[in-house]
C-alpha cells in the first residue's frame, strides 16, 4: 500500500476490454515526509477519487483481477480508499 495524491483523470480511446467504463486516475506516490516519491502512476478507481484526493494505492494484482472480473487484466494498481 502506498499513499498517493491525484492529479487527474487518465482518458483513453483504446483499452483494454477489462477497463471498459473504469475510472483511470493518474496518481502521485507520496514518501514519508509527504512529498512526491517516484513517478506518477495510473490507479483503477471504483471509488470516485478525483483530482487533490489523497489515496491510498495498492499493487495486489489479485485483488485487482478480482475487482475488475477478469483474470488476465493488464492494470496494476487501484485505489483502496480515500484518505480523509
Amino acid at each position: 500500500m502506498q499513499l498517493a495524491i491525484v492529479k487527474g483523470r487518465a482518458t483513453s480511446t483504446v483499452k483494454h476490454k477489462s477497463l471498459a467504463a473504469v475510472r483511470l486516475l493518474i496518481c502521485q506516490p507520496l514518501g514519508v515526509d509527504a512529498t512526491a516519491y517516484g513517478d506518477p502512476v495510473l490507479a483503477v478507481d471504483k471509488l470516485g477519487a478525483g483530482a487533490g484526493d489523497k489515496v491510498v494505492i495498492t499493487s495486489d494484482g489479485l485483488g485487482l483481477r478480482e475487482l475488475l472480473g477478469d483474470g488476465n487484466s493488464p492494470a496494476r494498481w487501484w485505489t483502496l480508499g480515500i484518505v480523509d
